[in-house]
C-alpha cells in the first residue's frame, strides 16, 4: 500500500490540462498561508440563512440541472482530467463510500470533519495531513471519516457544497472534495463556478453528470446542508477545519488544531481515542 507521502508526491506529477483558474497548491504541494482560517457566520440564524441562499442560488442557476455547459459530457472521466485526478482515484481506490461517510462501518473512532471547499486552510489539511490519516487509520480500519461542509452564506461555497452533497449520492464526495483543494482558486474570487464544479465533476470516472447538477438543487439536499449547519452550531463550530473524534456511544472530543499542518495534535488525539 502507498504511503501517504507517495500518495501526495503522485499528485503533484500527474498533471494533466491545466485548470481554468490556477491552484495555488496541490497534494503536498507548497501553498502561501492566508491570515486565518475561515470564520463562519454560524450562529442563531445560520440555518434561516443558509436556507435562503440556496433558493437563491436555485433559481440563479435556472432550476433543474442549470449550470450545465451546451454538450457536456454525461458520465466522468480521467480524459483531459484536472491536475490530481489520476492520483484522487487511486487514493481512494478501494475505501468504502457511502453518502459522505469514508471508511468501514464498524471502525471504531469516527472523524468528523466541519470543511468549506474555498478555505485555503482547510486546503492545507486536506492536501498535506489527510493523506497520512487515511493510510495509517482509515485504510487499516482504525476509524471512519463524516465530512460536513459549512460555508456561510457566500454563493460561490453554497454552490459547491450543494454539488458536493449531490456526488455523495453517487459515493463519490470525497472524490469530489479532494479533487476541488488539489485545483483551489483564491478564495472569494469567482472561481468556484459552475464551469469549474463541472470541471471537477467530469474528472471524477463514473460520476454521472446529470443528475449531479440535477440533485444539488433538490430537497433532499436543502435538508442536508440545514441539518449540517445546526450540528456546527450545536456544537460552536467558528472556523474550518474543525474535527471532532467520537468512540461508539461517548461524548464527541474536539482536536485543537494550531493550524491546518498540525498532524501531530490530530495523531495524538486519535491514538488516545483508539487507546
Amino acid at each position: 500500500m502507498p504511503s501517504g507521502k507517495k500518495s501526495r508526491e503522485r499528485r503533484k506529477t500527474q498533471v494533466r490540462t491545466p485548470p481554468p483558474v490556477k491552484s495555488k497548491g496541490g497534494r503536498g504541494g507548497p501553498r502561501a498561508r492566508q491570515a486565518s482560517p475561515r470564520a463562519l457566520a454560524i450562529g442563531g440564524g445560520i440555518v434561516a440563512i443558509v436556507v435562503v441562499a440556496i433558493v437563491l442560488a436555485v433559481v440563479l442557476s435556472g432550476g433543474k440541472g442549470g449550470g450545465l455547459p451546451k454538450n457536456h459530457a454525461a458520465v466522468g472521466s480521467l480524459a483531459n482530467g484536472l491536475p490530481g485526478a489520476s492520483a484522487v482515484v487511486a487514493e481512494f481506490k478501494g475505501i468504502p463510500q457511502t453518502g459522505r461517510t469514508l471508511g468501514w462501518p464498524f471502525a471504531p473512532v469516527t472523524m468528523t470533519e466541519y470543511i468549506d471547499l474555498q478555505c485555503p486552510i482547510c486546503q492545507e489539511f486536506e492536501t498535506q495531513v489527510f493523506p497520512d490519516i487515511l493510510q495509517r487509520y482509515v485504510r487499516t480500519k482504525k476509524i471512519k471519516v463524516v465530512m460536513k461542509p459549512v460555508g456561510d452564506h457566500r454563493p460561490d461555497s453554497i454552490r459547491a457544497h450543494q454539488t458536493l452533497f449531490a456526488a455523495a449520492m453517487q459515493n463519490k464526495a470525497f472524490n469530489f472534495a479532494a479533487l476541488t483543494y488539489d485545483n483551489q482558486g483564491v478564495e472569494n474570487s469567482g472561481w468556484l463556478n459552475d464551469q469549474m464544479l463541472y470541471n471537477i465533476a467530469v474528472s471524477i470516472p463514473g460520476m454521472k453528470i446529470d443528475p449531479l447538477f440535477t440533485q444539488r438543487n433538490s430537497a433532499a439536499v436543502k435538508a442536508e446542508v440545514s441539518q449540517d449547519a445546526a450540528d456546527a452550531d450545536a456544537q460552536k463550530v467558528t472556523g474550518t477545519p474543525t474535527i471532532f473524534l467520537t468512540k461508539g456511544a461517548e461524548k464527541p472530543v474536539q482536536v485543537p488544531l494550531a493550524n491546518g499542518l498540525d498532524e501531530a495534535t490530530l495523531v495524538k488525539y486519535l491514538n488516545a481515542a483508539l487507546a
